[in-house]
């Protein structure tokens, strides 16, 4: 029987290609980026083992997950969200409730919009209805709005979760899902890494909660902008602490701070201002996964040594000893 250093190098050595995580961060319109971020997984021909989303990252992981690509999410989106007048309309008859009654500060229900009426009008025809008819595994992020706490969603039926996950307080009413009230998943894990250290080799994360940008044109924000902007300056304060203990592989700015969390009709501008972000992306990751490769074929130096480096160390040796067989 062999060691148990060398069943582990064995089972690694057995699948070609790291298992990459993917997290897919909250932060409204800001995450139309992530459309981006898709095309640069498929245009290095990479596919995810698994993907965690929060918020817009949930919907765009729902549609990835069930087989729709960067390409066709962009196509489907630009559409979408070109057609102006006839999307205000779709979405003031999705709103959850009669506008009078919205207009009323003391009506029962205050929420604007019923996110599964909203799913209904944007997402596209392919997203699969059940969790166990994705093609990539997935976990979608909402919260409980009684017990403040994070709640994870692997099974069951599909929309729901992603209703759940995206039900911004005052815009969207929450969702009621096996016995809990949910609200949107941004509020207790805005960008859900830490879901996938476990299972996965390489962890990217896709970070488009974005911070506010001075406008010249005033010295204070408008109290529109302050109530949306406060919700996501606590969002980035939970992301500072969760790196504190740990980090991603390979973590992304999508650099649309510039935009509003409703600014979704600036469809065009934002998914140009992600361009960067997404050339970014494919660097690292063809960088890091070339590294993880050979971390997983190359023989260890003993029999011990290679499998009981972390992971950071074993990068760390790996590159030197690319570079001393260069030197050679």
């Amino acid at each position: 029987m062999q060691p148990l250093a060398d069943q582990r190098h064995v089972q690694t050595s057995a699948s070609a290609a790291p298992r990459i995580g993917l997290a897919l961060g909250g932060g409204g319109a800001r995450g139309l980026a992530h459309i981006a971020m898709l095309e640069a997984f498929d245009e290095l021909g990479v596919r995810p083992a698994v993907i965690a989303g929060t918020s817009i990252g949930a919907i765009y992981g729902a549609a990835y997950a069930s087989g729709i690509s960067g390409k066709d999410l962009r196509a489907h989106t630009t559409y979408i969200l070109s057609q102006r007048v006839g999307l205000l309309r779709d979405l003031f008859a999705a709103r959850s409730q009669p506008l009078q009654r919205m207009m009323n500060p003391f009506a029962a229900r205050g929420a604007i919009l019923d996110a599964h009426a909203v799913l209904d009008l944007v997402m596209p025809k392919g997203i699969k209805s059940d969790f166990s008819d994705l093609i990539i595994p997935l976990k979608i992020v909402a919260s409980d709005f009684y017990e403040q706490e994070a709640v994870v969603f692997q099974s069951g039926a599909l929309q729901s979760a992603v209703a759940a996950s995206m039900a911004l307080p005052v815009i969207f009413q929450p969702v009621l899902r096996d016995n809990r009230v949910l609200i949107d998943g941004g509020l207790t894990n805005p960008l859900p890494f830490d879901l996938l250290l476990a299972e996965s080799d390489v962890v990217v994360a896709i970070d488009v909660s974005g911070a506010p940008v001075p406008d010249a044109k005033r010295a204070t924000p408008t109290a529109f902008e302050a109530l949306f902007a406060s919700a996501f300056l606590f969002e980035r304060s939970i992301v500072r602490e969760k790196l504190k203990s740990s980090q991603p592989d390979i973590l992304i700015s999508s650099g649309t701070s510039q935009f509003q969390v409703l600014d979704f009709l600036k469809c065009d501008a934002i998914l140009a201002a992600s361009n960067a972000a997404k050339e970014r992306l494919k660097v690292q990751l063809d960088r890091v996964l070339s590294v993880e490769t050979l971390a997983q074929i190359e023989p260890p130096p003993t029999a011990l040594a290679l499998p009981l480096l972390s992971k950071k160390a074993k990068r760390g040796l790996l590159t030197r000893r690319r570079k001393s067989n260069s030197a050679d």
